[in-house]
């Protein structure tokens, strides 16, 4: 559903299976926007935000997190050094206007979007404008 819909809107989306393929992805795509969930195989959405600002190759791009995501876990996200949280469920103009304020600049640094519709796991790690 987020691939789609920001395919749609023109972005190009690289997707990857877990936080340590997004981490791999990353370095070799250099994304305008980093999308990633709570909860990914090996290696977690919280683990892999602090490894991108950690990487002084990384830590200019914006990280987003979607998913469903209690208080306790936008907080720490907020640690980690995430820009902007999607709670699922979401509306597709809510992706979209998220990923284009995260593109225009690192403002709105840990802003919590409101959200309805998705499932656990579906976000995209790796965002870019096509062409």
């Amino acid at each position: 559903m987020i691939r789609v819909n920001l395919e749609l809107e023109g972005f190009e989306v690289v997707t990857a299976a877990d936080g340590a393929e997004c981490l791999e992805i990353v370095h070799s795509v250099c994304p305008d926007v980093v999308t990633l969930d709570f909860v990914m195989p090996r290696l977690d959405g919280l683990r892999t935000a602090a490894r991108l600002r950690a990487d002084a190759r990384t830590r200019h791009i914006p990280v987003a997190i979607i998913s469903a995501c209690t208080q306790l876990e936008v907080e720490s996200g907020r640690s980690a050094g995430v820009d902007a949280f999607l709670a699922k469920p979401f509306e597709p103009a809510e992706l979209v206007r998220m990923v284009r304020r995260l593109r225009r600049g690192r403002g709105g640094a840990g802003e919590a979007v409101p959200a309805e519709g998705a499932a656990p796991g579906d976000a995209e790690p790796a965002v870019r404008p096509a062409g």
